[in-house]
């Protein structure tokens, strides 16, 4: 499977106070902000803190992995051949992400991406140089 790249996904019970400590008591620099959540630079990977969901109620979902693949239905068939078990098959969501998920032994869930090439991820927010 072709990793692209990779990010830390939380969900935490309180966006504004878990944005506040790694933008503030950890000092990390805001990769990228998008309506509902942030994006920081950790390193060589990124951990995005989302507003929505949350790590309360009926899933107690605390967080994932976040695997970018060059192409999701060729990630799928290669888990499938490998026994993997898929809890999401791959489908495009309504923000535009195609993703599937697993889970790894531990119960650790895994969110493997395709980005579309229209997709607001893929687009250069930089000013263009007017020279």
């Amino acid at each position: 499977m072709d990793i692209l790249s990779s990010r830390t996904l939380l969900r935490p019970a309180d966006y504004e106070r878990t944005l506040a400590f790694y933008r503030d008591a950890l000092g990390l620099a805001i990769a990228r902000e998008y309506p509902g959540g942030t994006v920081f630079f950790a390193g060589q990977s990124l951990i995005e803190v989302a507003a929505h969901g949350g790590s309360t109620g009926p899933n107690n979902f605390q967080g994932a992995f976040w695997l970018q693949v060059r192409d999701i239905a060729a990630a799928q068939s290669e888990l499938e051949r490998n026994g993997v078990e898929i809890d999401r098959p791959a489908k495009q969501e309504p923000w535009g992400l195609h993703e599937m998920w697993i889970t790894d032994p531990d119960g650790v869930a895994i969110v493997l991406v395709e980005v579309p090439t229209d997709h607001p991820i893929r687009r250069d927010s930089r000013q263009s140089d007017s020279r």
